[in-house]
């Protein structure tokens, strides 16, 4: 055992101190990381350095001699069922050396849970390729709803994206066929939620400002055309990002999300419509871990795309992906 160096990469910029050292080395405890960062045996660029401290590409970070086993175990691909990849390739939208953009169907979990035998997650090695890490999800869009998935192709990536999510630096555009038309047309919905129950049966909803569970919630809400006053298209941007935040707006607004199972009730059940959710997470703008802004479009799902033609909607052509600046390209 002797004193390493150790310098940050690229693709580590951003990052942690102590996220860095649970990728490199998962044996090492958050307690004993601490005592190595208080008695200054952990540097960086030579300075005594703390868990929070964040890293920047060709920073020199001094490791101290550590018990074995310490190294990190190699991430091993899994042997994807060859169905299960293709499946997942032809949701690509966008992939370039950071980042990969998914169209999620409505009705596939983006992560497991009881009950769950096939999801998003799940089917990540067959986007692996050549590339040494597995990809990994910076988010998630609910069971029922449609459109873009965010994807990091290595933990550093995942970092910097998670921190842009909670930066408030993502512009997340969602559409949805409501049943009504809400007035007025447009506005912000400030409606703080609360959660009730607990697992799978769990539900958000509105709650007072006075209450110890409420967590604010806010999204922008546009009408983007209407048929009469039976349904209504809205584009909707949330603000904050809360589990159902969506869903459980649009029914505050007295216009709930057609075919919304769990917050519409029967309200949300029209006959001659299908009776699936109407919520698709239509666009992402975010900052491209390597410079610059990238812009995804995803097309609407079969079941919305025949509601839309039904209602005299046009949803118009679907935009191509738009890097504005930095450099690199698809691959």
């Amino acid at each position: 055992m002797s004193v390493t160096t150790r310098i940050v990469s690229e693709d580590e910029a951003d990052m942690r101190l102590d996220r860095w050292f649970r990728r490199h080395y998962p044996d090492l405890t958050q307690g004993a990381l601490q005592k190595l960062c208080r008695t200054g045996q952990v540097r960086l660029d030579g300075k005594r350095a703390t868990g929070a401290s964040r890293l920047a590409p060709g920073q020199s970070l001094r490791i101290p001699p550590l018990p074995a086993p310490m190294a990190a175990q190699p991430d091993r691909p899994v042997q994807l069922d060859p169905q299960l990849a293709r499946e997942i390739q032809r949701m690509v939208l966008y992939r370039d050396d950071q980042v990969i953009v998914l169209d999620k169907p409505s009705g596939l979990p983006t992560q497991g849970g009881p009950g769950i035998t096939k999801h998003i997650d799940m089917m990540l090695d067959g986007l692996r390729g050549d590339y040494t890490d597995r990809p990994r999800l910076v988010h998630r869009i609910d069971r029922d709803t449609s459109g873009l998935l965010l994807v990091a192709r290595t933990p550093g990536v995942a970092a910097k994206l998670a921190a842009a999510f909670r930066g408030r630096d993502v512009e997340k555009t969602y559409w949805a066929i409501v049943v009504g038309r809400p007035m007025p047309g447009s506005g912000v919905i400030d409606q703080p939620l609360a959660k009730l129950g607990a697992g799978n049966g769990a539900l958000m909803i509105a709650a007072t400002r006075d209450d110890e569970d409420a967590v604010v919630a806010k999204t922008d809400y546009e009408v983007v055309d209407a048929a009469g006053k039976r349904l209504s298209w809205l584009a909707l941007k949330p603000l904050t990002g809360r589990t159902h935040q969506l869903r459980v707006h649009c029914e505050t607004l007295g216009t709930p999300i057609l075919g919304d199972p769990k917050y519409g009730g029967k309200a949300a059940h029209l006959e001659g419509f299908t009776d699936r959710l109407h919520l698709h997470a239509r666009a992402l703008d975010f900052p491209h871990p390597a410079g610059g802004r990238l812009r995804v479009a995803a097309p609407l799902p079969p079941h919305m795309r025949h509601t839309f033609k039904d209602l005299g909607f046009t949803a118009g052509e679907t935009p191509r992906p738009e890097r504005i600046g930095g450099k690199g390209g698809r691959k």
